[in-house]
């Protein structure tokens, strides 16, 4: 009986590890959460006249935003004149902030809004460059986007492998000009990670469940045939761009 007593100890004492994860997770969420914000647009003329469908962060000196070039590029193509910005807060208590589009990196998928006024706690940059397959992540974002509403949503995410950004087209049919292009250029290594993000997910910072290191946005999920199986019947494969082409990127346009 003495000897079965430490035993039992230790198993209890292991199988308390999880929870106290978990309790990690939920105090890093809401750290994260006034710094996560939505990407869209105002106009007043609108109903409703607020809109967002991308997800970005705040970093560097609390004025500067980082998301998606293509985030931004279907907010220009859709209006032109509407006025870009950020949606900070939650749910009705949304709030909007206009943004200036600093830089945009299509290459990376990469776009820097630039912020007036009182700054937005920032978000730290990890070092991606130790990131290694089977990591534990996680994202933050709003999936769906005015669907669901400005309300934040966390998955949990494993960095699955280590790939090029240029993946193989099924067919020859597929390599139109841009993908064309990107064949010439030297491909660079995406995090591929076992977890599902859906539209509005774009711009979601991907990061450490322990510390809120920032490692990664969200850029692209890989979707079996029809964009619209997007949402009906997600693949759970998604791609994130590393943090350290968005640190280059900040420092270019300081």
């Amino acid at each position: 009986m003495k000897t079965a007593l430490p035993a039992i100890l230790l198993c209890l004492s292991l199988a308390t590890i999880p929870c106290r994860a978990d309790d990690t997770l939920a105090q890093v969420i809401v750290r994260l959460k006034p710094s996560v914000v939505g990407v869209g647009s105002l106009q007043k003329t609108r109903t409703p006249p607020l809109s967002f469908i991308g997800t970005g962060f705040v970093t560097d000196d609390g004025l500067s935003v980082l998301t998606c070039a293509h985030v931004i590029q279907k907010l220009l193509d859709a209006n032109p004149n509407e006025v870009i910005g950020i949606l900070t807060g939650q749910g009705e208590a949304a709030q909007f902030r206009p943004a200036k589009v600093r830089a945009i990196d299509m290459e990376h998928d990469l776009a820097l809004l630039r912020l007036s006024g009182a700054p937005l706690p920032a978000l730290a940059l990890g070092d991606a460059d130790a990131v290694r397959e089977g990591r534990a992540m996680a994202f933050m974002g709003f999936p769906l986007g005015m669907l669901l509403g400005l309300r934040h949503v966390t998955h949990r995410a494993t960095v699955s492998s280590l790939t090029p950004v240029v993946m193989p087209s099924e067919n020859a049919q597929r390599l139109d000009t841009r993908r064309l292009a990107q064949l010439q250029k030297s491909p660079y290594t995406v995090f591929q990670l076992d977890a599902t993000a859906y539209p509005g997910s774009s711009g979601s910072p991907l990061f450490d469940p322990e510390t809120g290191l920032v490692y990664g946005i969200v850029n692209m999920v890989y979707v079996k045939g029809l964009k619209e199986t997007a949402i009906s019947a997600p693949s759970g494969i998604t791609y994130a761009i590393p943090g350290s082409h968005m640190q280059a990127f900040l420092l270019k346009n300081k």
